[in-house]
């Protein structure tokens, strides 16, 4: 009997150290866990390379290799373990140019002028072989996943040019996960010709990242590669022209006043000798981008058309995941709402996450592994299924999203409000239209901040138009669409509209939900299309319509929803010479916005 017990402990004792031995990946609530082998990094294997593309942006005759990093548990080599990989790629891992005077576009000009040439700024690479980046690692490679990195196209020690949503950068990732299945080579040097097999992969990956790193798994995916199972883009700009460009006006992205494509390209451009950087700025930063960004009219073309990524998106395959900030007014948050509308439309798993922040943020992490689980170990754990959106509300933080079936939310109904006259620059929203309101203007002037125009009482800069002072909360989901009638003094003006809650916050703590409800910009030159603009003739009137930045946003009782109208907006806008009169024909000219529960919920907010 004592034998018997002796020999089942040492049993037990094999079996606890044959099990320590064959870590492997374990999964409880559809979700991959740490696993103790995995967690310390003084086991992890991490190696370089360089991947071979299928192009050549650097003018050298022959391909360029992007340059990869590898981290990976021990267990991949010691245990042959294949595990799936989590891959983030980015232009910003080698760091980025210094912001110069005269290294952004001048903004202090009339429309349609001409405009200085840009100061270009030198960059050079930072960092340190074999570490591209320490992103994602600690959070994934303990729980059972390869972390792999590349640097960008002309970025770090990568081959190649900047082409800022080119086509390149969407082929660039499709060779790293054609390397990880074996449908491509990857070398030890960026020139030599000894090979790295990805022995350890199982072939399956999942993308993610934060802004310019969330737009690169999409571009990824619109290649429809194989092995790209999921991507969980977080703020990415899906659509350089509205990153760039609203409704036909030249707008910066919030916080870069001056900014464009050719700005960006600068900024990022690290890789490469002094005689491939010239070949780049020549083919790329001073063809094809000086030639097609066109920041004089505004126009979309071909060029902005080849980096519009819902014109490349019917191969995509992967699993969608979208993340993003209802007040990023870096990358709008129209650039997810587009992309996933459309994703959904093609019938691929969908789920979106916005919360009410600005630039970035991810979904909680447990929602994110779930997501992966899913997709990359086959794990079913119904992820996929159930709420399609979770949002942040206003006072809940970003790990603590509510549930809806869809966004927008499927009970919003868009509800038409129409402009009604009390004095010369103000005015109320209304749910009935009042014929014979007439027309009010505004005058342009930059120097007055559209916050402080929000805050005064009159101006004659801005129009502005409230509803009664709401009797109940009123949740607005979805996207606000402005119709409007409007004559311009100039041949030329800016067109700003802001929805705002008023009265407006001014306590330091103040959120910007207490404020802002949303914006939206346009040229009335471009009051035809987006891709035909002509000059206005003074003192004419001209229609034109077009939809506000989405948003979903309960505005409290007790607050006033405000269409705020002005011309050039010193956050986004270019800046000409204050006087430009505006005219807006008040009876031509609505404000529908998208209200949960429709007219019904809309009248009893405004009951008296």
């Amino acid at each position: 009997m004592k034998n018997h017990f002796l020999i089942f402990i040492i049993f037990l004792l094999t079996f606890s150290v044959t099990a320590q031995e064959k870590a492997e990946p374990w999964f409880k609530d559809g979700e991959a866990q740490i696993v103790p082998a995995f967690e310390n990094p003084n086991d992890w294997i991490r190696t370089d390379l360089w991947v071979e593309t299928t192009f050549d942006t650097d003018g050298d005759g022959k391909p360029d290799r992007m340059h990869v990093d590898v981290t990976r548990p021990k267990q991949t080599d010691t245990d042959s373990l294949k595990l799936p990989v989590v891959y983030e790629t980015s232009p910003y891992f080698a760091g980025v140019a210094p912001i110069t005077e005269g290294s952004f576009h001048d903004v202090y000009r009339e429309l349609g002028a001409p405009e200085r040439e840009l100061t270009h700024p030198s960059v050079e690479r930072k960092g340190e072989r074999p570490i591209i980046s320490n992103t994602q690692i600690h959070t994934w490679v303990p729980r059972g996943y390869i972390v792999v990195h590349s640097s960008s196209p002309g970025t770090g020690l990568s081959d190649g040019s900047p082409t800022i949503g080119g086509q390149n950068e969407s082929l660039a990732p499709k060779a790293v996960i054609d390397w990880l299945n074996g449908r491509a080579k990857g070398y030890t040097t960026p020139d030599g010709n000894e090979e790295v097999k990805a022995y350890w992969a199982t072939g399956k990956v999942g993308m993610t990242g934060t802004s310019y790193n969330g737009t690169l798994p999409l571009a990824a995916a619109t290649t429809g590669v194989e092995g790209l199972e999921a991507i969980i883009p977080i703020a990415p700009n899906t659509s350089y022209y509205n990153y760039y460009r609203s409704n036909g006006l030249v707008r910066s992205p919030g916080g870069y006043l001056g900014e464009d494509m050719d700005v960006l390209y600068d900024f990022i451009h690290t890789g490469g000798d002094e005689v491939k950087k010239a070949y780049g700025d020549s083919i790329y930063r001073d063809g094809e981008m000086k030639h097609g960004i066109d920041r004089i009219t505004g126009d979309y073309n071909d060029f902005w058309a080849g980096r519009e990524y819902m014109n490349a998106i019917e191969p995509m395959k992967a699993a969608l995941f979208m993340a993003h900030g209802f007040n990023d007014w870096n990358v709008m948050p129209d650039h997810s709402y587009r992309i996933y509308k459309k994703a959904e439309e093609m019938g691929l798993p969908v789920k979106i996450y916005y919360h009410q922040k600005g630039h970035g943020g991810p979904p909680p992490l447990s929602m994110m592994n779930k997501w992966f689980t899913k997709y990359l170990f086959g794990i079913e754990n119904d992820i996929e299924k159930g709420p399609k959106a979770w949002i942040v509300r206003e006072a809940d933080e970003n790990d603590n999203p509510t549930p809806y079936a869809n966004y927008p939310h499927p009970d919003a109904e868009k509800v038409r409000l129409h402009l009604q006259a009390s004095s010369k620059n103000e005015g109320s929203l209304a749910l009935k239209k009042d014929k014979k309101q007439g027309t009010q203007t505004l005058i342009d002037d930059y120097n007055f901040s559209g916050d402080s125009l929000a805050q005064l009482e009159t101006s004659k800069h801005r129009l502005l138009f409230v509803t009664p002072v709401l009797k109940e909360d009123l949740h607005l989901s979805g996207l606000s669409t402005l119709k409007i009638k409007l004559a311009s003094s100039k041949p030329a003006a800016n067109l700003s509209v802001w929805m705002v809650s008023l009265p407006w916050n001014t306590y330091p703590d103040a959120k910007i939900t207490d404020n802002i409800i949303t914006r939206g910009w346009a040229d009335p030159q471009n009051y035809k299309s987006l891709t035909e603009s002509e000059p206005l003739k003074p003192g004419k009137f001209y229609e034109m319509s077009f939809d506000l930045i989405p948003d979903d946003q309960i505005i409290p009782a007790g607050q006033q929803i405000g269409l705020m109208i002005f011309s050039s907006d010193n956050k986004f806008t270019l800046l000409p010479e204050p006087g430009t009169v505006l005219t807006v024909d008040l009876d031509e000219t609505t404000i529908e916005i998208p209200v949960v529960g429709g007219k019904k919920a809309i009248n009893k907010a405004f009951k008296n």
